[in-house]
Formats: C-alpha cells, sequence, structure tokens
C-alpha cells in the first residue's frame, strides 16, 4: 500500500514509519520539523528512515534534501515547503499541516490508500502557556487532513488520540466506553476534539476513522521532554530530578514497539459500523459509521517511584529526588483497559517495564554517547 504518515520525523511516527517501510509498503512522510524539541533529533530519526530506503530491496537514490548525517539542508519557505529527500519506499516533505494549500497539493499529486496521522503539538504543561499552538496544529491541522482523506479516496485513517482524554475521570481502568466529557488540558480537549470530528466525517462521508488512544509512551528515540530521557540525562549528570505527585502518581507506560504493532494491526483492519450500536443507548466507543477508538497500553500501570528505581538499576546510578505536588493539567492516575483491542485487532501489549528500560538506557547511552 501506499501510506501517509504525518508527524513522521517524531518519536512515534518514525517508529511507524520504519515498521511499514520494513514489511514493503511505500510511505510518504510529513512533519513540519517543529522546534518545539532538539530538531536534531528529528533529523537524526529521519536519517534512519533515508538510510533504511537506500538499503538494497527498499527503493534507490532518488535526490535528497537531507545530507547522510541528518543534517537539514531543506529551507523551509515557501517555495521548498514540501521539499525532501524521495526514496522508491520513503518519500518526505517538510510541511505544515495547518498550511492548506500545502496539504491540498501533497493529497492532489500523491495517490495515498491509507494514512496514519501522528503529527500534532504535543504536551500536556506546554498547553498552559500556548493555547493557539495546539488549535493551529491538532485542529485546523488535522480538519485540512481529514479534507484531503474525504476528497481522495482514502480507505482507512488511523490517528493519534491520548489517555490524557479521559481527563477528570477517576474510575480504573479507563475503558473506551467511559464519559470522556470532563479533559483537564487543552492539550486533552483537542485530542478528544478529533475524535468527534473525525466521527463526523466517518458519519457524513462514510470514511474509516480508527483513534487510538496511547498511553505513556516510552523508549528508543525517545521525545527529550519526557521523564525517561529528562531522569536518565539529570541522573548520569548527578543532577536532582523533578518528581512531581512525589513519585506516587501511576502511569501505563508503554513500549515504544507495543505502539508501533498496536498502530500497524489496527491500520490493516478498516473501521466498520457497529451493526448493535444503538442511537437510545450509544456506545461512545463504537458508531453505526465506521468510526472506532481504541485504548493502547500495557494494561499494568506503575508508580513513578516505581519506574524510577527500575531506571536507577538499569544506569546503575542512583537519583537526586526533589519531591514536588502534582503539577497543573496532570492527572493522578492512567491505566488503559485494552479488552476492545484484544477482541477487535488481536493484540495485547505485552513488553514489561524492566525489558523496555533496558533497551531504552542502551540506546541512550549509544546515541547521547
Amino acid at each position: 500500500m501506499r501510506i501517509l504518515v504525518t508527524g513522521a520525523a517524531g518519536f512515534i511516527g518514525s517508529a511507524v514509519s520504519e515498521a511499514l517501510i520494513r514489511r514493503g509498503d511505500d510511505v510518504t512522510g510529513v512533519d513540519n520539523l517543529s522546534p518545539y524539541y532538539d530538531v536534531a533529533l528529528k533529523q537524526a530519526r529521519l536519517a534512519r528512515l533515508q538510510n533504511l530506503a537506500n538499503e538494497p530491496g527498499f527503493g534507490k537514490d532518488c535526490g535528497s534534501g537531507f545530507s547522510r548525517d541528518g543534517a537539514d539542508v531543506t529551507p523551509p519557505n515557501a517555495e521548498a515547503r514540501r521539499s525532501g529527500f524521495s526514496r522508491d519506499s520513503f518519500v518526505f516533505h517538510h510541511l505544515d499541516l495547518s498550511d492548506r494549500p500545502a496539504v491540498e497539493s501533497l493529497f492532489a499529486e500523491a495517490n495515498f490508500d491509507r494514512a496514519v496521522h501522528l503529527a500534532a503539538q504535543p504536551g500536556v504543561r506546554y498547553s498552559i502557556d500556548h493555547p493557539h499552538t495546539y488549535i493551529e496544529s491538532n485542529i485546523v491541522g488535522f480538519l485540512n487532513l481529514l479534507e484531503g482523506c474525504r476528497h481522495h479516496g482514502i480507505t482507512h485513517l488511523v490517528y493519534a488520540s491520548s489517555s490524557s482524554v479521559y481527563g477528570a475521570n477517576t474510575h480504573m481502568p479507563f475503558r473506551v466506553g467511559d464519559n470522556v466529557d470532563h479533559p483537564v488540558s487543552l492539550y486533552a480537549a483537542s485530542k478528544k476534539s478529533n475524535e468527534l470530528m473525525a466521527h463526523a466525517y466517518s458519519h457524513l462521508y462514510r470514511l474509516p476513522t480508527t483513534g487510538l488512544r496511547f498511553f505513556t509512551v516510552y523508549g528508543p528515540w525517545g521525545r527529550p521532554d519526557m521523564a525517561p530521557v529528562l531522569f536518565t540525562r539529570a541522573i548520569l549528570a548527578g543532577e536532582p530530578i523533578k518528581v512531581f505527585n512525589y513519585g506516587r502518581h501511576r502511569r501505563d507506560f508503554t513500549y515504544i514497539d507495543d505502539i508501533v504493532e498496536g498502530v500497524v494491526r489496527t491500520l490493516d483492519r478498516p473501521a466498520r459500523p457497529n451493526p448493535e450500536w444503538n442511537g437510545e443507548h450509544p456506545d461512545p466507543a463504537t458508531s453505526n459509521a465506521p468510526w472506532r477508538v481504541y485504548n493502547i497500553g500495557s494494561n499494568h500501570p506503575e508508580e513513578l517511584g516505581r519506574f524510577i528505581e527500575v531506571l536507577e538499576k538499569a544506569l546503575g546510578k542512583k537519583a537526586q529526588k526533589e519531591l514536588l505536588p502534582l503539577q497543573p493539567g496532570d492527572v493522578p492516575d492512567t491505566y488503559a483497559d485494552v479488552q476492545s483491542l484484544v477482541e477487535d485487532i488481536g493484540y495485547r501489549p505485552s513488553t514489561s517495564l524492566e525489558e523496555g528500560i533496558a533497551k531504552f538506557v542502551a540506546w541512550y547511552r549509544e546515541y547521547y554517547r
């Protein structure tokens, strides 16, 4: 298949792109290379995809906007906004989804079968001080993508939602059938909005859409603004780590490979209408339209304090802890019920925290030297 992957330079987007390329799909990746965090890391992820596309059996060199070491040589101006590198199995476009003409041109010139939408402005706390960024990226950008899918025959759109949509919910585990009308951050509200927008397009245009609520993803090539990288860097440097909620909150830490397999398996099973859906007793996770939402989480929440203990053991060094209260916008606990994912997709994440952290630490030491 020819698959569009948005956010291809991101943590999850690059990993999903790699999995699709390896199984033989033709991937077109787009990313705006936002400076929200280290752009060099994003470029390094793209360089890996470029190198993979160069391997025998994955395509030939068709010209490049990126050097071998991942340095960005693509000028981010209007004329070159969609330039990048191209291979038979992977094409990259430097493009912002909020740029409506650019998105329309991309869909008009390509012939995508399916799309995986992983581009977004991330960060719960960042949304408190930068709300407009979330509307432009997560709402306007998603609308432009939906319009492209609608007008160009996309047979399935899989998009990233978030465990943050559960907001003020406290009943555990979080089930996709739960009410999620009480977000506690604008980031969460934008993800809930994506689910509603997708449903409208599934209902009006019979566009199959599936939303995946990710739970605290970690692993190699992870974001430097998230706890695993922040903690590891500080511990190795002998600096204190900031432990919010005094380390008592729980997270359903989910290893990146488990997320990727869930995304790919879901992509291969286009959403279908639920024949038993009833408007008098509506199921929030399904519809009489081809629309679905699923949780992807480890289904095994761990206290932050335990996460730190496992990380300390993998690093061979103790952390200095600065205990702090829960931050605005954060939720105390997350815990994914994945039963519908098991029943419909036939998949359950299985990587243990010890195994996942060991792989993450090995990557961190190699990448950051």
